[in-house]
């Protein structure tokens, strides 16, 4: 009966849909993007049934229909879903609109994601086509300008140089400020000196998918005592389910000096010469013309390129993403150049429903040639450290080579006479190469244990090692000047490992429409090891083995150091929401560390945020022109506790003074440093309050914030009386506060055939020292920065220039001066010059910074072009004090043409023989206020090339304009590089290039 039952319904159910499928319509079509690019992997459905199709790699589809009016729905995420109906076409192109709602729009947060709508704190995110928009070195360039409140400064414009990253102003005097980075659950931190290899240089860009950076203390504080300075975390790309996409995107270009700096011709640095010494140095200075221009020696230019293959895909259960890259830089200085291999896996398996495993592996090999630039030292010293410095101070009558055209030696040149200078080529021919290796792995197993209910048990490992090869050959040496310890050549090996666990139970829960629950719970654990072994030499024989064979050099030294650090964490966040309008986030996270005194191991770390979206309330619904408006606020309490090294809190010894014990020498130990059981975290207390608008449906948003942050409990050296046997003691006693507002609005102005969006960010931080140890107010940093109670970090106490002194006019005493010389004035008009006339004349941090993007597209044209700027910082512009120095032996500034004399009374540049009495004063001063062009780019992408997806070529310009005052090489520059005070100060820097590049994308 039950058979009989089933054969007359099939029978019933075939009748009725028999003649729908015996009048089908094939239908063929493409479906595109706004850009008019094909959209592979659209969804195709006859509405209204589960008969559908997915487009292929060219956006192509091909579908049966009933002949009837059927309607076609046409969908692809992060696109607005058309439904099409056929009637009797058989050939149609559809091309699908973005969606403009950003707020189901899913953000990494710490330790999970949120939906966009959920957000409680100051959270910004960058996606991967902005971040490489501008070809970069690593991840931190190309956060600049992009993200209010963060301030990206590239301290040296070498390649791989170092850059400094502030997430809502500087946070520290004695410790780091740079924020931390999270790279694919693997913790990575910035830092060094302004000749060192920047540590993001080693991850290659082309792999990001998105970067988040997290601001306030709300969703930093789930990092704890690693949280201060801000959080970026940084996402790769993962492999997807369905075809398998290759892709290549290569550039070559090349790169220039944006600018050279006028010095004084040979004719004219003869008649100085003359001057200095009061005495014929050069009989005819006219006769030696125009002489050598040292800038064009030590200038080229120089290519860049980088080459990235990548591979993703992968099915239901293995979704995979590999991608090899070759990044290769030379720089604009002779000698200077950066290399990068790396490669990566991405690899996600879903065992079954419950058990998910992955891993997430970057490698790479970094091969960096520097070359000398920058000081931290004045006149002489910085000429013959730089090879900025010795190319600006070369005697223009000198030549770089000797009628053989090998190097020629200063030294022995016109008999010597030049020896205290040097030729700069010879500081490009020292060698200066670091290698490092580096393996970031993340390997991970997530569990279901119930509905809602996850564990996920991570193993993170940082292996890096870098050796270092030195080399000071013998050739750059006058003959006269090698004795036996000429000729330097060093090693020095680094090894840094950190292994991290952490084992994250996170459970979600939404009840019916109107109340969400989300808890997640973080147990980690970390261990840092790091080993340096450094073997030094001189005196070597000859330039054969270069560094090689130090053993055969006369003097040898060996050193090693190693240490360690812990730290263990406990954290716990609940997220609440109501009806998708009311949120509320609890975070508390406990840390423990091994750097911390006894009494102090320990710290706490709680925050609390919340949000109301009030565009969802009845009484504002009926407001259209608002889409969406919410409103946020949070405070809370996070650490730093990269502060400091290891062991700051024990009574260490060190190696002391040399004895002779019968007849043989000895090194002695002793004490070094003062036991301190209650040194502890350094805390940032941040309030902070938002509001995010959206406007005409999404197409305008705008966000602003404006925050507080109280840093205590500084880690600052206080200097200790002499009878304590000790100098000094590292404590908590400094505290300083930052405040500031930041701006962001996107738009799309144009979203038809030409579309045409814009981002813009503005963002203002105002620093202040509230205190120091107690006992001082304010400490000098170095001969032009302090340290101020009551001032922002690293501002300029200088005397005050008040022109030349005249013929007849009154020298002050104290002034050090002379007719002819530098004036400045007596602040306190007692009548001489002394140190109480030093007054605070400028300061580096800037009123505030601003990024602008615009992206235009039409038909198969991209146009974009991105402007950053700072206004109102200054800059100490150390490299001029000692370029307008007339000291004789080396050039100055063109200026110094125009010099004082009896005849010529300028108020300007000093006489030819001050002897070098310029003092410190803000006539080296200047403003560092820019806007630049950073970068500008014209594509094209072609659709309908058979067997490939996508082909875009482009031509792209970097640093292409650049409107500022500053009369040095460029306006972003810092000598002392991520110093928390020393700020703003140019010393002959690597100066900064503009670069013109053409590519190629293409996937297939």
């Amino acid at each position: 009966m039950k058979t009989k039952l089933f054969m007359l319904f099939f029978s019933i159910f075939c009748f009725q849909i028999l003649p729908a499928f015996s009048q089908q319509t094939t239908v063929r079509g493409k479906v595109l993007d706004e850009s008019e690019l094909p959209l592979p992997g659209a969804n195709v459905l006859i509405k209204g049934t589960t008969v559908g199709t997915v487009t292929d790699m060219d956006g192509d589809f091909t579908i049966n229909t009933p002949a009837n009016e059927s309607v076609i729905v046409f969908s692809y995420l992060g696109y607005l879903s058309k439904e099409i109906v056929i009637g009797s076409q058989t050939s149609i192109t559809v091309r699908l609109e973005p969606d403009l709602s950003e707020l189901d729009e899913v953000i990494v947060v710490g330790y999970g994601t949120q939906r966009k709508i959920e957000t409680t704190g100051a959270i910004a995110s960058i996606k991967a086509d902005e971040l490489v928009q501008t070809p970069v070195a690593n991840v931190a360039q190309g956060l600049q300008g992009r993200i209010a409140g963060v301030q990206v400064v590239q301290n040296s414009s070498a390649p791989g140089g170092s850059v400094s990253v502030r997430v809502r102003g500087t946070n520290s005097i004695r410790g780091s400020s740079e924020p931390l980075y999270i790279i694919d659950g693997v913790q990575v931190s910035n830092g060094g000196g302004i000749n060192d290899l920047s540590p993001l240089s080693t991850i290659n860009p082309n792999d990001i998918a998105s970067v988040e950076v997290l601001k306030d203390a709300s969703s930093t504080a789930i990092y704890g005592a690693r949280g201060a300075n801000g959080v970026v975390i940084v996402t790769t790309k993962r492999g997807t389910s369905g075809r398998t996409v290759v892709t290549y995107d290569g550039y070559y270009g090349v790169q220039q000096a944006g600018k050279q700096l006028e010095m004084l011709d040979a004719s004219q640095f003869a008649e100085l010469e003359n001057e200095v010494y009061k005495r014929v140095v050069f009989d005819n200075p006219s006769a030696e013309g125009v002489g050598t221009n040292w800038q064009d020696v030590i200038f080229r230019d120089a290519p860049i390129q980088s080459h990235q293959l990548s591979v993703m895909g992968g099915n239901q259960k293995t979704q995979f993403a590999l991608s090899g890259n070759f990044f290769d830089q030379e720089g604009i200085l002779l000698n200077s150049d950066f290399k990068r291999y790396s490669l990566r896996i991405n690899l996600d398996h879903k065992i079954n429903d419950r058990i998910k495993v992955g891993t997430s592996i970057l490698g790479s090999q970094n091969i960096n040639n520097s070359i000398p630039t920058g000081s931290t030292s004045l006149d002489g010293a910085a000429i013959t450290s730089s090879m900025v410095g010795a190319a600006l101070g070369a005697p223009p009558t000198l030549q770089p080579y000797d009628e053989n055209g090998n190097f020629w030696p200063f030294a022995d040149q016109v008999e010597g006479g030049y020896r205290e200078v040097v030729n700069p080529l010879g500081l490009s021919a020292i060698t200066n190469t670091t290698s490092t290796q580096r393996i970031l792995a993340n390997l991970f197993a997530e569990f279901e244990i119930a509905k809602g209910l996850t564990y996920k048990a991570t193993f993170n490992a940082v292996l890096q090692n870098d050796l270092n090869d030195y080399y000071s050959p013998l050739y750059i040496i006058g003959e006269g000047d090698i004795n036996s310890n000429s000729g330097t050549g060093r090693k020095i090996n680094r090894d840094l490992n950190t292994l991290l666990h952490e084992s994250i139970i996170s459970y979600s829960k939404r009840f019916g429409e109107i109340h969400s629950l989300k808890f997640t719970g973080v147990f980690s654990t970390q261990s840092d090891q790091y080993r340096v072994n450094q073997i030094n030499a001189s005196g070597f024989p000859n330039d054969a083995t270069l560094n090689e064979a130090l053993q055969v050099a006369q003097n040898i030294t060996a050193s090693s150091s190693r240490q360690s650090e812990r730290l263990d964490s406990y954290m716990g966040r609940v997220n609440y929401g109501y009806k998708d309008k009311l949120f509320v986030d609890l975070t508390a996270r406990t840390d423990g560390s091994t750097k911390f005194g006894q009494n102090n191991k320990y710290g706490f770390f709680p925050a609390v945020s919340a949000a109301w979206r009030v565009s969802e309330e009845d009484f504002f619904k009926n407001i259209s022109a608002i889409s969406d408006f919410k409103i946020r606020g949070s405070y809370g309490l996070t650490g730093n506790a990269g502060a400091i090294s290891p062991y700051q809190s024990l009574a260490t010894i060190g190696s002391g003074s040399s004895y002779n014990l019968g007849n043989l020498y000895a090194t002695g130990l002793a004490p070094n440093g003062i036991a301190n059981p209650d040194l502890k975290w350094e805390r940032s207390f941040q309030t902070n309050f938002g509001v995010d608008l959206s406007f005409l449906d999404d197409r305008i948003n705008f966000v602003a914030d404006y925050y507080i942050k109280r840093t205590e409990d500084l880690l600052y050296t206080k200097i200790l009386p002499k009878s304590s046997g000790y100098g000094s003691i590292v404590g908590n006693f400094a505290e300083l506060q930052n405040k500031g507002l930041e701006m962001s609005l996107s738009a799309v102005l144009i979203n038809k055939a030409l579309n045409w969006n814009v981002n813009a960010n503005i963002s203002f931080n105002r620093n202040k020292v509230l205190g120091l140890d107690g006992d001082v107010n304010e400490a000098f940093v170095n001969s032009y920065s302090v340290v101020s109670v009551g001032q922002p970090l690293g501002v300029f106490k200088t005397f005050v220039f008040d022109g030349i002194y005249q013929t007849g006019e009154e020298i002050l005493p104290g002034s050090g001066s002379r007719t002819g010389g530098t004036k400045v004035k007596d602040i306190n008009e007692d009548g001489m010059i002394s140190n109480a006339d030093q007054v605070i004349t400028g300061n580096p941090n800037p009123d505030y910074i601003f990024g602008i993007s615009n992206n235009l597209s039409y038909k198969g044209f991209d146009l974009n072009f991105f402007i950053s700027g700072s206004v109102g910082n200054d800059i100490y512009n150390v490299s001029r004090y000692t370029l307008e120095n007339p000291l004789g032996n080396r050039n100055v500034l063109a200026g110094l043409a125009d010099r004082w004399s009896a005849t010529n009374p300028s108020q300007e540049y000093v006489s030819g023989f001050q002897g070098g009495r310029l003092p410190i004063s803000d006539r080296f001063l200047e403003d560092g206020t820019y806007i630049r062009l950073k970068n500008i780019s014209l594509g094209y992408t072609l659709t309908d090339v058979k067997g490939f997806q996508k082909i875009r070529v482009y031509l792209s310009s970097n640093n292409l304009l650049t409107s500022t005052n500053y009369t040095g090489y460029d306006p972003e520059v810092n000598s002392y590089g991520g110093s928390n005070t020393a700020i703003g100060i140019d010393n002959l820097v690597y100066p900064v290039a503009k670069s013109y590049l053409v590519g190629v994308q293409i996937s297939f």
